[in-house]
């Protein structure tokens, strides 16, 4: 008979790491080539600047550093991983993974690695991973990172998502736990909406002459899908975890459009002890980085969230969705 491998009945997060753009963008930097007003922004989405790296800088580089910092709150040694999942859209190329590349710059290796293509829901689909590879004994750490440089694929002109995207990286450790800390994850895609969301070329249609590929969106379609279909999810989520949404300290959905997350809290109901992440009015949308930028954001400003439930949705290009409520670290 095969021997099979036992692991960890529970699993955490045990710490969050992040890195933002160095350089701070206000929506009047934007509006000229969109002929728009920063109260035009920040009323249709919330944002008031975002955050953009600098040229040289990629997003494994923003990667590193929210990893460098989530491995050392975590208490544990880079050679303790044993995965490291990377989600993310702005990989430079093709191939070879981010994951790898990261793996090595922490002093990973040689954990298994790899990126995950699941655009803003990428990281709730590593924390559903990490759980399982934890609980089935693949590993005993994995570090998750989202991490996004969307500077590089914006056209100035296109007023659907060009004044929406910065630049970060979230990550969190995730590890054993003598307790429950991470719920049944929900998740899914809808590829009947796969072009809602995505870029305005493919490479093919670029080397014949289109173009350079840049990210758009059909903004109505992903408002009413976002807020009518993934408040669904986000209900089942919390009863799959059996938790009503007045045992939440938290509510970590994808940083998209503040319209989206006030909508959001209105509709499940949330109550006013439930702190909101809002970490777009000033990081703009991260895609798979949001997330973890907006929950290290939240336990900086309040501490006393900690050991706290979460629920944390996200949702994106695929168009595609994954949630689960989390024990705050």
């Amino acid at each position: 008979m095969l021997q099979q491998r036992r692991g960890h009945e529970f699993t955490r997060i045990l710490a969050f790491g992040a890195a933002r753009g160095e350089n701070v963008v206000p929506n009047d930097d934007l509006v000229g080539p969109i002929d728009s007003s920063d109260e035009w922004i920040r009323q249709r989405t919330g944002i008031i600047t975002r955050k953009r790296a600098g040229k040289d800088v990629e997003a494994v580089d923003l990667a590193e550093a929210a990893a460098r910092e989530a491995i050392e709150k975590a208490g544990i040694d880079p050679t303790q991983i044993g995965v490291v999942l990377v989600s993310t859209v702005t990989h430079t190329v093709a191939t070879p993974s981010m994951a790898s590349l990261l793996a090595e710059r922490i002093g990973a290796t040689p954990a298994a690695a790899y990126d995950i293509s699941a655009a803003c829901a990428g990281y709730a689909y590593g924390i559903a991973q990490a759980d399982s590879f934890i609980k089935s004994g693949l590993a005993d750490h994995v570090l998750v990172v989202g991490a996004e440089k969307l500077s590089d694929v914006v056209d100035p002109t296109d007023r659907s998502i060009s004044f929406l995207l910065g630049d970060g990286a979230g990550a969190a450790v995730v590890g054993p736990s003598d307790f429950p800390g991470i719920a049944p994850t929900i998740w899914g895609s809808d590829g009947s909406k796969w072009d809602a969301i995505g870029m305005t070329a493919t490479y093919n249609e670029w080397e014949a002459g289109a173009p350079r590929p840049t990210m758009r969106q059909a903004g109505q379609t992903v408002f009413r899908w976002a807020v009518w279909e993934m408040v669904k999810v986000a209900r089942q989520a919390l009863e799959t975890a059996g938790v009503r949404p007045e045992d939440l300290a938290a509510f970590v959905p994808h940083q998209a459009n503040i319209r989206i997350i006030d909508e959001f809290a209105k509709q499940l109901g949330l109550p006013e002890t439930v702190t909101i992440a809002r970490d777009i009015t000033t990081t703009g949308n991260t895609s798979a980085a949001s997330i973890p930028l907006a929950t290290h954001r939240l336990l900086e400003e309040h501490p006393d969230l900690s050991g706290g439930l979460a629920l944390q949705i996200g949702f994106g290009a695929g168009l595609v969705f994954g949630a689960q409520v989390v024990v705050l670290p």
